[in-house]
């Protein structure tokens, strides 16, 4: 049992890259991979956070850097993937965790705001993927990129999702677009799409005095709970290791049964 365990979902050797990593889904990414035995560099904008995410993965014994850097111009992510792929490592890896979401009315919300999370979600998310696709596809090596949609790019909903939703749908079609364009570069590239897990924007949903608008959330998720970062991360791992290397194109629904109810 070992021996297939290890032989297909080891990254033992492998380079990765987390933006976001400062968010509850990229902290959890950059955990599993170091766990799995990649060195990981973390991205992130929170200076703090990112201290101290990379003393815990060196304290369990991982190999890791940071750079306190977000995804927000082509000059960041060129400095963001050079610090991944230097010295020699290469890069294997593209975790896109970082994101924003903005839930308000259609007719409450600025065109600015709208901006703002197409540009993080979207724009971003093509910058930071293109250029560590070119490394990627210069060192000839093949390797795995993991964007991350969300159950709103399918489902919409009366909440005020206008801007998140629509962002993601986007995203689903570049994973798409990047994996046709570079399966003959043998990189895969693939998303994961989360309904509601824990973060910073979502705590409030977890405790005691949410528990009728939690209920409502729940009734679309057959296994009755609402998602922890962690359970991204067996997920992740599979698609970037070698036990998911003819899987590209796709986006997974890790939902709790969300997308069949």
């Amino acid at each position: 049992m070992t021996d297939i365990i290890n032989q297909l979902f080891n990254l033992e050797g492998k380079s990765a890259l987390i933006t976001g990593a400062t968010g509850s889904l990229g902290a959890a990414a950059a955990r599993a991979l170091s766990g799995a035995g990649a060195h990981v560099t973390i991205a992130g904008g929170n200076a703090t956070a990112l201290a101290e995410l990379k003393a815990e993965i060196e304290q369990a014994g991982g190999a890791v850097q940071s750079i306190a850097s977000r995804p927000s111009s082509e000059a960041e992510c060129q400095k963001i993937v050079a610090a991944a792929s230097a010295d020699g490592r290469g890069l294997d890896i593209l975790i896109s965790a970082s994101g924003t979401a903005k839930i308000k009315p259609a007719l409450e919300m600025e065109p600015g705001e709208w901006d703002t999370v197409m540009d993080a979600n979207v724009r971003q998310s093509w910058l930071i993927t293109r250029a560590a696709g070119k490394i990627m596809v210069e060192q000839g090596r093949g390797g795995s990129v993991v964007l991350v949609s969300s159950v709103r790019s399918r489902f919409a909903t009366p909440a005020g999702t206008t801007a998140y939703g629509p962002s993601k749908a986007a995203v689903d079609m570049l994973t798409k677009s990047f994996a046709t364009e570079w399966g003959k570069h043998d990189i895969t590239v693939n998303a994961i799409a989360p309904t509601v897990f824990r973060s910073e924007l979502t705590a409030w949903l977890f405790e005691d005095d949410a528990a009728e608008q939690r209920k409502g959330v729940l009734s679309r998720i057959p296994l009755g709970r609402l998602a922890e970062p962690e359970d991204f991360a067996g997920s992740i791992i599979f698609l970037c290791a070698p036990g998911g290397s003819y899987v590209t194109g796709e986006i997974l629904n890790v939902d709790g049964g969300f997308c069949a109810n």
